[in-house]
């Protein structure tokens, strides 16, 4: 992991230099901006991928929108370079250079990098998770994370900054809530696994390396990702009746599983 986790960093002094300059933005095919420094976020993380696991695919966000899919692979990376693409745009910090590895479907490594912040969330399937803080390019000590166990006085709940939705609104309307709280980007994810919150349902269309690497880091954590029909969120979904490949179900991520067994409405217990 160590020489991925570089790679993020790499990738996040690119997106930091354009962040002090000037911001070009232009819109994709779906209506939503693109600047700079996704694309070129992008082309460092994929010659650093190259590099590092010839072998080994990668599905990334801006190649994926210019038709440039690999061929299907029980494993794969998924590569979101600039997560958060509106907080960037209005410099509120809050955006995430995101790298994850999936095997069979679920991820099982995950990198999620904010660098206006100089936060760094890592996890690795069956050793656990890790946070750092990133200072002047350098990556400083790790510090072991875990999702803490659901509070007694309420759950505080994570909203999207920019993308809360009625149906997300009335799911949390369900729940016992101590606190709100609203964050940016794959954030939200590491936020539950550094035990700082339980609980972000997302009611809203979301794509795969949106989501993977900071899933990845969730689950290593402890914490878990569903879908509002109760069955973890897999990842490689390729022809998809109704929608496109890549593309999320709504799901519920928390940091407590036993959260789970205590939700009604569209999401069930029994999940895991």
């Amino acid at each position: 992991m160590t020489k991925l986790v570089e790679l993020a960093i790499v990738a996040g002094a690119t997106i930091l230099e354009i962040y002090a300059d000037t911001i070009d933005i232009s819109e994709k095919g779906d209506g939503s901006p693109v600047t700079q420094a996704d694309t070129q976020a992008e082309a460092v993380i994929l010659k650093g991928l190259a590099d590092l696991a010839p072998d080994t695919p990668v599905v990334a966000e801006e190649a994926v929108s210019t038709g440039n899919v690999p061929a299907p692979s029980e494993r794969f990376f998924l590569v979101d370079p600039l997560d958060g693409t509106r907080e960037f745009i209005s410099r509120n910090g809050e955006f995430t250079v995101n790298i994850g590895l999936i095997d069979g479907g679920v991820p099982v490594a995950g990198i999620v990098y904010a660098p206006a912040l100089g936060e760094l969330f890592w996890g690795v399937a069956g050793e656990g998770a890790w946070r750092a803080a990133v200072k002047d390019g350098q990556c400083g000590p790790a510090e072991a994370i875990a999702v803490r166990a659901q509070p007694d006085e309420g759950l505080t709940v994570l909203a999207s900054r920019s993308h809360m939705s009625p149906e997300s609104a009335a799911f949390i309307e369900k729940l016992k809530v101590a606190d709100m709280t609203s964050a940016g980007s794959s954030l939200k994810f590491c936020r539950l696994a550094q035990g700082a919150a339980d609980i972000y349902p997302r009611h809203g269309r979301t794509m795969e390396w949106d989501t993977a690497a900071a899933d990845a880091v969730l689950r290593a954590a402890g914490g878990a990702v569903v879908t509002t029909h109760g069955t973890p969120l897999v990842y490689g979904k390729r022809d998809q009746a109704g929608d496109s490949d890549f593309a999320n179900p709504y799901f519920v991520a928390v940091g407590d599983r036993e959260i789970l067994s205590s939700l009604t409405g569209p999401a069930v217990a029994g999940a895991l």
